[in-house]
């Protein structure tokens, strides 16, 4: 049995025809692609489980689905530079400020905060315990106590770096300070095997399933403060970002909507965000 594979008399596939379909599957390509944006995002904002909650409500509303890459914000900073995203979902303000005074991104909109805590054994051994984020980290250089840094250039990485710059200046931050290179999780993961102190975002340690005996040490500093931003790519820099959808994540994250639904989103009935666009 034959199959047919085009006009009697044109062979195998006629000269249009290959036009046809080949314009036909760049069409396909075309709507496949404009089907979703590329955003770059923080690890807290994945390991704390907000996008599992947040992502699904913005796909019923708008019909795009977002490919996250989450990474320290430094990095999703720098994916963005080289064009490899369309939207930015981060949290360095000074950084991001910075970007968008660069032209990489047209302007930056304030969506939502929590607040770091420091993390680490309830025995205490360095006496850290309160509300005084310089103070606590100030006595951990100077017991040389096991304190893990993400050391990967991100939001909580330069927070985290402001604060050793209060407590010791130029000083030593103790022989206990080791840098791990890596995110949230695993820099948690770290602490918990060895006993050790650590800078999260509450966000990230509410959702943290293994914490041996590690407990919220340090909180309630105003310098704890963590404010998140999103931005999109701007496209005179990288032509082929997907501009216009990419702004309809941030009209929806910032709109009523989106604002309720990052408010929603607890674990154990404690609320992990909180939103705070403004109009």
């Amino acid at each position: 049995m034959k199959c047919w594979n085009g006009f009697k008399g044109f062979g195998p596939l006629a000269p249009w025809g290959k036009a046809l379909a080949a314009t036909v599957l760049v069409a396909t390509v075309g709507v496949a692609s404009a089907q979703s944006i590329t955003m770059a995002s923080t690890t807290s904002t994945e390991q704390s489980g907000l996008f599992s909650h947040l992502l699904p409500a913005f796909k019923q509303a708008s019909g795009l689905d977002v490919k996250v890459v989450a990474v320290g914000t430094g990095q999703a900073l720098d994916m963005a530079r080289r064009g490899d995203a369309d939207v930015l979902f981060v949290h360095d303000q000074a950084a991001e400020e910075k970007f968008v005074a660069d032209g990489w991104a047209v302007k930056r909109y304030p969506v939502m905060y929590n607040d770091f805590v420091l993390i680490g054994p309830p025995a205490d051994p360095a006496g850290v315990r309160g509300q005084d984020i310089v103070a606590a980290l100030g006595k951990i250089a100077a017991a040389n106590a096991e304190f893990i840094s993400r050391g990967d250039k991100s939001g909580t990485h330069a927070a985290e770096l402001r604060y050793w710059k209060l407590a010791v200046g130029d000083g030593s931050k103790g022989r206990g300070y080791k840098e791990c290179g890596c995110g949230m999780g695993p820099a948690l993961n770290i602490a918990a095997s060895s006993g050790a102190y650590v800078l999260a975002d509450r966000g990230t340690w509410l959702n943290f399933k293994n914490r041996a005996a590690l407990a919220v040490l340090v909180q309630g500093d105003r310098r704890l403060f963590n404010q998140y931003g999103v931005m999109v790519v701007n496209p005179a820099r990288h032509p082929h970002v997907k501009a216009a959808d990419a702004q309809k994540f941030v009209d929806w994250v910032i709109s009523p909507a989106g604002q309720a639904s990052i408010a929603d989103y607890k674990v154990g009935n404690e609320q992990l965000f909180f939103p705070n666009a403004q109009p």
